[in-house]
């Protein structure tokens, strides 16, 4: 969709549209949930798979092209409401029975799903001037998914502080596809050549 698709009733367009829509409901981009969406599309742009439509509880956040599976985690040290200390950064790392959004069907077993986690964190600490759209605001913290499984087991949530032990690759925006490809490597998956 382009945005500029209107709202009808039979055919007579209606004074909003789908830009609308997005303004009205996507604008709040420090909330935790459109924080996470937005971390997903920061990641995906940064590996060049924003192509299409994001599929909604895929088993995994991001497919590249090369197919590696990407999971992708949000934190943040502000919220949307009003808060009297900033929040605690934990992320949600639980294995799961994956859905296919492709294929259409649930994996056999309970595992975590992708190849690698990247760990983005709105990093800025300061309500009045924090701006999501700065890519300078962000952290992000790359992990092989065979690391977490080896270190951390079937543990459901993993705190920033706790990340940090795992010695995760930390990149800047521009360089989230050659950590994924270090951390892939490191791991011993791949041979450096994603993206390449």
């Amino acid at each position: 969709m382009t945005g500029n698709e209107p709202f009808h009733v039979d055919g007579n367009a209606l004074h909003v549209n789908v830009l609308s829509f997005w303004q009205w409901s996507s604008s709040e981009l420090v909330g935790n949930a459109l924080r996470g969406m937005l971390a997903e599309f920061i990641v995906a742009s940064a590996v060049g798979s924003v192509e299409g439509v994001r599929r909604e509880w895929d088993a995994v956040d991001i497919r590249t092209a090369d197919d590696v599976r990407v999971e992708v985690k949000s934190g943040a040290y502000l919220q949307s409401w009003n808060q009297k200390k900033h929040s605690i950064i934990q992320f949600g790392i639980q294995p799961t029975q994956g859905w296919d959004a492709r294929t259409n069907t649930y994996s056999n077993s309970v595992t975590r799903q992708s190849d690698v986690y990247v760990f983005c964190v709105l990093s800025h600490m300061h309500k009045e001037t924090v701006d999501p759209l700065n890519l300078q605001q962000w952290r992000f913290f790359v992990v092989a998914t065979k690391v977490l499984n080896e270190r951390v087991g079937s543990q459901k949530t993993i705190t920033l502080s706790s990340l940090g032990r795992l010695q995760p690759i930390e990149a800047t925006y521009e360089n989230i596809a050659p950590a994924i490809r270090q951390a892939l490597v490191a791991s011993g998956r791949g041979d450096g050549n994603v993206w390449a």
